[in-house]
């Protein structure tokens, strides 16, 4: 008696493309530092501020 083993390959899944290019992320980085101008004394610049250094670390 001979056994066989299936093997059901999957196919690999489709590289995920990106959704922002290098040029967005200046582009974002921008518009967060000139609205971070506009908030500066709000409780909630400190989260554009993080967000801001971020992307700087992006692009």
């Amino acid at each position: 008696m001979s056994t066989q083993t299936d093997t059901i390959t999957s196919p690999e899944p489709a590289r995920a493309r990106a959704v922002f290019s290098t040029e967005d992320f200046s582009l974002l980085r921008t518009a967060v530092q000139h609205y971070l101008q506009h908030i500066q004394d709000e409780p909630e610049s400190v989260k554009f501020s993080n967000l801001y250094h971020r992307l700087g670390r992006l692009g």
